[in-house]
């Protein structure tokens, strides 16, 4: 079962706000801002400029195939096309849509070699080039956090980067989000540094 989006009053923008978690996305038709924090994970903000609608999606491993339709929105594949989905149903069209992408930092020490942060961004940009929804921003890469805040009425964004937190709680997170995942057998397996 699906975790709920959170929700609560910004005072520092004096909206609606919804903060989106790992395997999460939200979309709106409405003055709202949406709000995460990155360390390895992706997050994609959509937004279609003629019908003012706009979503983010908050996205751990890339993933395919069966796995993705098990694992749900946790997975790359899946929570683009859900969120693509979502913003249709708000009115959003295809044609119209642009992106913005943030994340894919190397925060989880030990883990390097795996890039998964590196393997985050180039799915998402590899999946709106196949999509033909032009990127308009990014930030990726790096080994810093962001905090995104992702304006759905205006398709506006602002990032906040975190600083160097490798061995912080974004850190502590995504290795507690990574073994939520449960590898199946033949799939890649993510171990805990020692």
């Amino acid at each position: 079962m699906e975790e709920p989006v959170a929700r609560y009053f910004d005072k520092q923008f004096q909206l609606e706000a919804a903060k989106i978690l790992p395997g999460q996305y939200y979309a709106a038709a409405s003055d709202v801002v949406i709000v995460t924090v990155l360390g390895s994970c992706v997050s994609a903000c959509l937004w279609d400029p003629v019908r003012r609608v706009g979503g983010m999606n908050h996205f751990m491993l890339p993933g395919e195939g069966s796995r993705a339709a098990r694992d749900g929105g946790r997975l790359g594949v899946y929570a683009m096309e859900t969120l693509l989905n979502q913003m249709l149903k708000f009115g959003a069209e295809k044609r119209n849509l642009i992106a913005k992408v943030f994340g894919g930092a190397s925060v989880l020490q030990g883990m390097d070699a795996l890039n998964i942060g590196n393997q985050n961004g180039a799915f998402v940009l590899q999946f709106l080039a196949e999509e033909e929804i032009p990127v308009a921003a990014q930030d990726l890469y790096d080994v810093c956090p962001r905090k995104v805040y992702f304006f759905a009425r205006s398709g506006k964004v602002k990032v906040k980067r975190l600083g160097d937190m490798r061995n912080g709680t974004v850190a502590q997170r995504e290795r507690d989000y990574l073994k939520s995942l449960k590898p199946q057998a033949g799939e890649i397996e993510i171990f805990r540094p020692s």
